[in-house]
């Protein structure tokens, strides 16, 4: 690997960093005490700041020259709402609260771009280093747009990167157009009519119309959806009743959907509603459809990706650098920066866990387990990506 020449000891205080984030794990909107780290890092390296966007969000600007291009690094802060297994000294201890999805490497490999750049300055134009809160499930990049993201800090791109276990250390996955799905949740509530079980003539069946409901859906994927579309129509609870022998008033069916199209999504949940409404009617009943569309699909700029993947080539290796990636169903609201700017967001392979520190969990080292670790050695590697994706970007024409 062609990295950076770093300090030994700015990566071992760059490991600290993480670590410390890692043992003081904050909520989404809750990351007070990381913003005000990550605060404290900037100013000491003379980093002009914008606090305050979505609440915790941090915006370092770094500036030389007199270009006017300038690009966006974008890193997520928030942990998860779960209880960590591992052992090791830097172990959470904020009880049900996890650094388990690498946010903490995230923050740390953005702090150590940011530091780098301040301090070489070979660049001509603006790099904004956006430290962002509430990626998980939240949205904290809708918020960071609405409260004027780009209008104070306007880019012409903007760049993320996620940490992916399974893939080799250091390996980078990417593709362009859709990788990531939109992420999307609904809820039907089917109004029946309470009766004995003994006599269900006397009432109308909820449960019935349920049934009937969640096998007539899968059909939109099976023969509404355009076959070379991709979509998950997935029903993760239903309830209904609380005894033997009632026929309760109604039943509830909840789930998500996932597409990577909005065309397809259009298409999905037009069709839930009319199946779901129908249906009820069918049964003399009546259905109430709530269908909550969160984050977009995450769709990387052709152009934008192309020179991520030279980047990317020119620090590990054309062999390490997998640019046709398998898209994944899951979602990352980084996709709203992608509506507005053009960008790209690539994974970075965090490895099988076998870097975990003594004490770790028994279990694997995957994304929002229990047992997961960042794997600290990609601290310089993620460092490098950032710092020649910002040198090389601005000094493009």
């Amino acid at each position: 690997m062609k990295l950076l020449n770093f300090n030994p000891d700015f990566l071992s205080e760059l490991q600290n960093i993480r670590r410390d984030i890692h043992a003081h794990p904050e909520l989404g909107y809750e990351e007070t005490r990381t913003s005000a780290l990550v605060a404290k890092m900037l100013t000491e390296w003379d980093i002009p700041i914008v606090r305050g966007m979505a609440g915790t969000g941090v915006v370092g600007i770094i500036r030389n020259g007199s270009g006017k291009r300038a690009i966006g690094l974008r890193a997520d802060m928030d942990a998860l709402p779960m209880q960590e297994l591992n052992k090791f000294a830097h172990t959470s201890r904020i009880p049900g609260k996890m650094h388990a999805c690498g946010h903490d490497g995230h923050t740390a490999m953005l702090l150590g771009a940011a530091h780098y750049l301040s301090q070489h300055r070979s660049f001509d134009g603006t790099v904004y280093v956006i430290f962002q809160p509430a990626e998980e499930s939240i949205g904290g990049a809708k918020r960071m747009i609405e409260d004027g993201l780009f209008q104070q800090c306007p880019m012409d791109a903007i760049f993320g990167m996620h940490n992916w276990p399974g893939p080799a250390f250091g390996k980078f996955g990417v593709r362009t157009g859709p990788m990531m799905a939109s992420s999307n949740t609904f809820t039907l509530n089917i109004k029946g009519l309470g009766s004995h079980a003994g006599q269900p003539n006397r009432g109308v069946d909820p449960i019935m119309a349920a049934i009937q409901i969640a096998q007539s859906w899968q059909t939109i994927i099976t023969r509404n959806k355009n076959p070379t579309e991709a979509a998950v129509l997935s029903i993760t609870q239903i309830h209904a009743g609380s005894t033997f022998n009632v026929v309760p008033d109604n039943a509830v069916i909840t789930g998500t959907v996932r597409t990577f199209s909005t065309s397809t999504l259009d298409l999905v949940e037009r069709r839930m509603r009319e199946i779901a409404e129908h249906t009820a009617i069918a049964f003399d009943a009546l259905a109430e459809f709530e269908f909550n569309r969160g984050y977009p699909p995450l769709i990387n700029d052709e152009q934008e990706s192309s020179f991520a993947i030279e980047v990317m080539r020119s620090i590990v290796g054309e062999n390490m650098v997998n640019e046709q990636m398998e898209p994944t169903m899951g979602a990352e609201d980084f996709a709203f920066y992608l509506q507005q700017v053009p960008g790209c967001y690539v994974f970075l392979g965090n490895g099988k866990g076998e870097h975990r520190a003594a004490g770790h969990g028994t279990g694997p080292c995957n994304l929002h387990n229990p047992n997961y670790d960042f794997n600290d050695d990609l601290l310089p590697v993620g460092t490098t990506y950032w710092v020649r994706l910002a040198e090389e970007f601005l000094r493009r024409n």
